[in-house]
């Protein structure tokens, strides 16, 4: 079923990049570090409301949000503790999203009431880049609920149509989506392992990631926010 412009609550304008289309307010589905995600910007709520409507998400179970820096995170009134610090440290950037307090009226639009988001820094130099444009996207897994996430751009199209306002071509560096650790309470918890295996959260040392500890390959000129 094709949507017009104002079912979609979108006016197109004639944007040729995929940042002009988000910062417009639109939404797009990309390659990311992990798998295809469906992306709109996080700090636009008429934005993130229209992915929450697209993509039928079960009410209490926020979207994971793409950062640039840990810096970021103030941007949410995410404040994290000691320990959390020092685990993001190992982690980031990397395919590990990380659950944290964030109980602000202003972001219930996000958080839906549960009192906490999840945030990932990915490695990826596209997303960097695109990150440093646009700002924090909210990115989950390109399907809609109930259904096996897009392998392919093919497989996205078939799921959301014209509903989608760009599709960004590229392979995803992962089939895998990535592993979600919870710091909301009193103990770590692992709530899905994924690309990243992370052995145990209950001591957050060096030997709570499993492997070698790979060099940081971050970008100087995009450590900002997304």
């Amino acid at each position: 079923m094709r949507h017009t412009a104002a079912q979609r609550g979108y006016t197109p304008r004639p944007h040729t990049t995929v940042d002009g289309v988000l910062r417009s307010g639109g939404i797009a589905v990309i390659p990311t570090d992990t798998i295809y995600g469906i992306v709109a910007r996080a700090l636009d709520k008429k934005a993130v409301k229209r992915l929450y409507a697209l993509r039928r998400k079960t009410p209490k179970k926020p979207f994971i949000i793409l950062i640039s820096s840990v810096g970021d995170l103030a941007a949410f009134g995410v404040r994290p503790n000691a320990a959390s610090r020092a685990f993001l440290a190992r982690v980031w950037p990397g395919k590990v999203s990380v659950v944290l307090p964030c109980s602000g009226k202003k972001f219930a639009y996000l958080h839906l009431g549960t009192g906490a988001l999840a945030f990932r820094l990915p490695r990826s130099k596209k997303l960097f880049a695109l990150l440093a444009k646009t700002g924090p996207l909210v990115a989950p897994s390109a399907n809609p609920e109930g259904e096996e996430p897009a392998r392919t751009l093919r497989e996205a199209r078939n799921y959301f149509r014209d509903a989608v306002d760009r599709y960004v071509a590229g392979a995803p560096r992962d089939r895998r989506p990535s592993t979600l650790v919870s710091f909301t309470g009193g103990t770590p918890v692992v709530l899905r392992q994924g690309a990243t295996k992370i052995s145990s959260t209950s001591d957050v040392d060096e030997k709570t990631l499993l492997g070698k500890r790979r060099r940081r390959v971050t970008p100087k000129s995009v450590r900002r926010g997304a």
